[in-house]
């Protein structure tokens, strides 16, 4: 309960925060200092509105507070902090401890001083919310007069609850006092922890706008129930509390990204190679290199990378199913120079462990490679590793959004996609998700005359023609070599070659 008590007051220790500061109109959004969130949010909050932040505990209420007064700061606005529940000095450390300085922020302190167990506390005639309520709010008004702030973020609004004798009383409190805030020309964000027992439904009523803040065992997330007057990405998003604050990672919404291109052919760099695929796969499409393992996915996928590195573009991979050190030595074991494609810039190896990111997290490691660092080439090595990420979410869905993303920004994705079956009738995937990719090159074995043998073809390709023979394919120190077509071979893709009229083909030069 509430109750009795005189509100400390902390003040900027910058004499010049008086002075006059960055004018707010009410068309310009005021960004919340969360890039991700912002994004969200279509630029930020509009000026001059009451929004709410609602989660239980522990689920970042307060942090995103701070970042949304930080951020006013930051652009030379007044910004002020309403406690009602934790003490100035507990909320300083824990800003401190996620490195968020409020030393331009004014604190006004109304949480429950030590004082309060210590006094006789009897209410012999008047009901408590009666003797409370009024110190409280005119400390709140006498703040917001001298100060005019143009943030104010109140931590937290259900504790006023506490100081209306009815849920009415409640209602009309809460309505007078955010109109008050709005004619001051303050814009509010305020916190609340709904529950059953407490529901917040008339809060959400009152407000502009509502940000959803979620916790689970598996991971965090934040959403947009509400905002009047603009349009928000909706949906969930991945959240996470790290030690710099609040990271917000926006669900991946292809159509919001385009850029203009030339839907060229890039070369592998093998000339057979590109002859199967009548010059090599085009710019801005998606490539499925498809087989059992070991057979040289990830090696044909290098070498568009180390051709792409000849051409001056960089490229990305991101592998879930190897350490980056054991691809970096069996690379340069056949002659792909992977480290110092590195070392030159041309190419980064990020090796990713699935169960550390959510797919919205991934996305933005795509979208920071392609949008700040103009990555042309991205390959994710390989699906079965992504679909950790996933945690039983649908695969199909977050590929179609990363390939479609890729698509519009001109870049080439290559998702290489391991199945189980080393021999046998020949499957291009297991996964049902060929009807994604543009282009399907697809590797296998052969056993022929007691040797064990690899093949490469294309099944696929949605721009161009494409070779319609198998090639043989080795991979040796020297690099890849395919050989001539397999015109000698039948019954490959059934897993029973057999070779006609008794020939051998020719193995590559």
């Amino acid at each position: 309960m509430m109750h009795a008590h005189i509100a400390r007051v902390s003040m900027p220790n910058d004499s010049s925060e008086r002075s006059a500061s960055r004018s707010t109109t009410r068309d310009e959004r005021m960004p919340l200092g969360l890039p991700g969130l912002d994004e969200v949010l279509c630029g930020g909050l509009l000026p001059g509105r009451a929004y709410l932040v609602r989660g239980g505990p522990g689920t970042g209420k307060t942090i995103l507070g701070l970042h949304f007064l930080t951020a006013g700061t930051a652009r030379g606005e007044r910004s002020l902090l309403i406690t009602l529940e934790e003490p100035e000095e507990q909320i300083r450390r824990d800003a401190s401890a996620v490195r968020l300085s409020l030393d331009g922020v004014t604190f006004l302190d109304l949480s429950p001083g030590a004082e309060f167990f210590t006094r006789d506390q009897a209410y012999d005639v008047f009901h408590p919310a009666e003797v409370e309520r009024e110190p409280t709010m005119q400390s709140i008004v006498r703040r917001i007069e001298s100060l005019r702030p143009q943030r104010v973020f109140l931590e937290a609004m259900t504790q006023l609850r506490y100081l209306s004798p009815d849920a009415f009383q409640f209602h009309k409190q809460v309505l007078s006092f955010l109109r008050f805030l709005r004619d001051e020309g303050s814009t509010v964000l305020f916190s609340s922890e709904g529950s059953l027992s407490a529901p917040d439904e008339d809060l959400q009523f009152l407000s502009d706008g509502v940000i959803q803040l979620e916790s689970t065992r598996d991971a965090r997330s934040i959403s947009i129930r509400k905002l009047r007057g603009s349009d928000f990405q909706g949906g969930c998003h991945s959240m996470r509390l790290t030690d710099h604050g609040m990271e917000v990672f926006p669900r991946l919404m292809p159509a919001r990204h385009a850029r203009h291109y030339v839907k060229e052919p890039i070369s592998s760099g093998v000339r057979e190679l590109d002859a199967l695929l009548q010059g090599g796969i085009e710019r801005g499409t998606v490539a499925l290199v498809s087989g059992p393992t070991g057979v040289g996915k990830t090696t044909i996928s290098l070498c568009f990378v180390q051709e792409a590195a000849r051409r001056h573009e960089r490229s990305v991979v991101y592998t879930f199913d190897e350490s980056t050190e054991t691809l970096l030595r069996r690379s340069e074991a056949i002659g792909i120079p992977v480290r110092r494609l590195i070392e030159k810039g041309m190419l980064s190896v990020v090796q990713v462990e699935p169960l550390r990111y959510t797919p919205d997290e991934f996305a933005h490691m795509i979208r920071q490679e392609v949008e700040q660092k103009q990555t042309r080439i991205v390959v994710i090595d390989s699906i079965a590793g992504y679909r950790l990420c996933l945690r039983g979410a649908d695969l199909t869905t977050h590929l179609h959004a990363i390939g479609a993303y890729l698509r519009n920004m001109g870049a080439t994705a290559l998702f290489v996609n391991e199945i189980e079956t080393v021999t046998g009738e020949f499957r291009a995937t297991e996964l049902g998700i060929s009807y994604l990719a543009d282009d399907i090159v697809f590797l296998r074995y052969l056993e022929l005359q007691g040797e064990l043998r690899r093949a490469i073809g294309v099944l696929k390709k949605r721009l161009t023609g494409f070779e319609s023979t198998l090639r043989e394919l080795r991979i040796t120190s020297s690099g890849v070599q395919l050989g001539k077509p397999l015109t000698s071979l039948r019954g490959i893709l059934s897993g029973q070659p057999e070779l006609v009229d008794g020939r051998r083909q020719a193995a590559p030069p």
